[in-house]
C-alpha cells in the first residue's frame, strides 16, 4: 500500500471501536429534537449525519480535520516558489486528520500522477456532446461513464468482506480525484479554448497541472489550488455532500455518487451563486457609469436596492455569523495581486459598505459576505469569463471532501440512509389541528 493507504488504514482500525461502542452503549441517547419548521423547512438543522471530514462553525467558518482555513493554509506544505499549498496536501488531511510532511504530499502527488490517464472513451463522449451543452452536464455524463473503471463493483461482485469496503473505494477515489482535473480542462478547451490541446505536465501537481492544461500563467496556479482547498467540504448536510453521501449508502461506487453530487451542485440555490454575484457586480457597475461610485453613493444604492425588496447577492449565511474565511482569504489573495481592477474595486466597496447597512436594516442574521461574493470575480480576472463553468471548478474542489466522506463511511459500515416520513394529515395531527 502507499504512504496515505497505510496511515488511512491505521486510522480506521483505531476510529472503528469507537462507532461501535457509541451504538452499543449509547444508541438510544437522544441528540436532536425536530420541530414542524424543520420538517417542513428541509430538515434543516436537524442533528442526523455525522462526518468527520469537516464542521461548519458559526464563528470560525468551515474546519477541516479540526483545523481553521487560516491554519490550513498556513500549515500545508507549499510547492516551491507557491503562495497555496498542495491540494494534494488538503486531500491527505481530510483522509488521515493529519497534516502531511513533504515528503508525504510528494507521495500522493507522485501517486496521483500515474492516474491522471483519461480512458480514451471518457474523451470520445465528452467529444459527443453539442458545443452549445452545459459544462456541468458533460463532467457528469463523464464521471458516470467512467463507471465501468469501478474497482469496488468489480470486487464487491466477486465476494469481499464488510470490513474491506473501504479498500477497493479508497483507489477509486483516488483514480477519480486524479481524473477530475484532466476532465475538467478538457471540457473547458472542447467549448472555450478550441484551439487548445491541453496537453498534460506530469511534472506538476494538481492545480499546477490544471492551469497548465487551460493554458494559465502564473499565478493562477495558486488560484486553482486555493479555490479547489476553500470549496473542498462543508460539512455533510449540503446538497453536493448529502446526495454523494446518500448515493453511496446504497453502495453504489463513486462514479455514481460524484456523478449524483455533481448534478445537486449545479441546481441554482446550490452551485451557482457565485456566478450570479459577478452577474449582479457587473450589472451595478453598468448602471453606475462604468465608474467607481464613492461610499456615499454606494450606500445610497444599497438601500434602495433593500427598500425595493431585493436582497444584495454574495452577503449572509444560514449558520455563519462573521466574515466567511473563504471569503477572506480570496480578499487577501485579491489585495496582492488585483488590487486595482474594477471589479474588485466594488468588492472592496462592497465590503465596506454593505454589514453595516444590513446590521441597520436589521433583518439579517449575518450581515457579512460569503465565498460566492468574492470568487467569480477572481476567475473573470484570469480570463475564465464563462459564467456555466464555475461551478466545474466547484465540483472538482467538493469532490475532495465527498469522497473522503464516502470511503470513511465503506470502513466504518455506515448503513443505507432510510429517513422515515410522514404525511401532511399526520402532522397535523402531531400538533393538535386535527383529531
Amino acid at each position: 500500500m502507499s504512504g496515505l493507504k497505510d496511515k488511512l488504514y491505521e486510522k480506521i482500525e483505531a476510529h472503528r471501536p469507537r462507532v461501535k461502542r457509541l451504538l452499543s452503549e449509547y444508541g438510544d441517547h437522544v441528540v436532536s429534537e425536530v420541530t414542524v419548521q424543520q420538517i417542513i423547512g428541509g430538515m434543516r438543522g436537524i442533528k442526523s449525519l455525522i462526518t468527520d471530514i469537516s464542521y461548519l462553525d458559526p464563528y470560525e467558518g468551515i474546519r477541516y480535520r479540526g483545523y481553521t482555513l487560516p491554519e490550513v493554509f498556513e500549515k500545508l506544505p507549499k510547492p516551491p516558489g507557491s503562495e497555496m499549498p498542495y491540494v494534494e496536501g488538503l486531500f491527505y488531511l481530510l483522509l488521515t486528520g493529519d497534516i502531511p510532511t513533504d515528503t508525504q504530499v510528494a507521495d500522493v502527488v507522485y501517486d496521483s500522477i500515474n492516474r491522471r490517464q483519461l480512458p480514451k472513451y471518457v474523451y470520445e463522449v465528452i467529444d459527443a456532446f453539442p458545443n452549445h451543452s452545459h459544462p456541468m452536464v458533460i463532467l457528469s455524463a463523464a464521471v458516470m461513464s467512467m463507471q465501468r473503471e469501478s474497482m469496488f463493483n468489480l470486487k464487491y461482485q466477486r465476494g469481499m468482506s464488510k470490513m474491506d469496503y473501504w479498500e477497493p473505494t479508497y483507489e477509486d477515489a483516488m483514480n477519480l480525484v486524479a481524473k477530475l482535473p484532466v476532465i475538467g480542462a478538457y471540457i473547458y478547451n472542447k467549448l472555450y479554448n478550441k484551439e487548445r490541446i491541453g496537453y498534460q505536465d506530469p511534472t506538476l501537481d494538481f492545480g499546477g497541472n490544471f492551469a497548465f492544461m487551460l493554458g494559465k500563467e502564473k499565478p493562477y496556479d495558486d488560484v486553482s489550488r486555493m479555490y479547489f482547498i476553500i470549496h473542498a467540504d462543508h460539512e455533510g448536510g449540503n446538497v453536493s455532500a448529502h446526495t454523494g453521501h446518500l448515493i453511496a449508502s446504497s453502495l453504489s461506487d463513486v462514479y455514481y455518487s460524484t456523478s449524483g453530487m455533481i448534478n445537486g451542485l449545479a441546481g441554482p440555490l446550490h452551485g451557482l451563486a457565485n456566478q450570479e454575484v459577478l452577474r449582479w457586480i457587473q450589472e451595478l457597475r453598468t448602471k453606475m457609469g462604468d465608474k467607481l461610485p464613492s461610499h456615499e453613493e454606494m450606500k445610497d444604492f444599497v438601500w434602495k436596492t433593500l427598500n425595493s425588496g431585493q436582497v444584495i447577492p454574495g452577503f449572509g449565511h444560514a449558520v455563519l455569523r462573521k466574515t466567511d474565511p473563504r471569503y477572506q482569504v480570496q480578499r487577501e489573495f485579491c489585495l496582492k495581486h488585483l488590487p486595482d481592477d474594477p471589479l474588485f474595486e466594488y468588492v472592496n466597496i462592497l465590503y465596506d459598505v454593505v454589514p453595516d447597512i444590513l446590521r441597520e436594516q436589521g433583518k439579517a442574521k449575518n450581515p457579512w459576505p460569503n465565498v460566492d461574493a468574492h470568487s467569480g470575480v477572481i476567475q473573470w480576472y484570469y480570463g475564465l469569463t464563462q459564467y456555466d463553468y464555475y461551478t466545474v471548478l466547484f465540483s472538482i474542489g467538493r469532490a475532495l471532501g465527498v469522497l473522503s466522506n464516502i470511503i470513511w463511511d465503506r470502513a466504518l459500515g455506515y448503513p443505507l440512509e432510510r429517513p422515515k416520513s410522514i404525511t401532511t394529515d399526520m402532522l397535523e395531527q402531531i400538533v393538535g389541528l386535527k383529531k
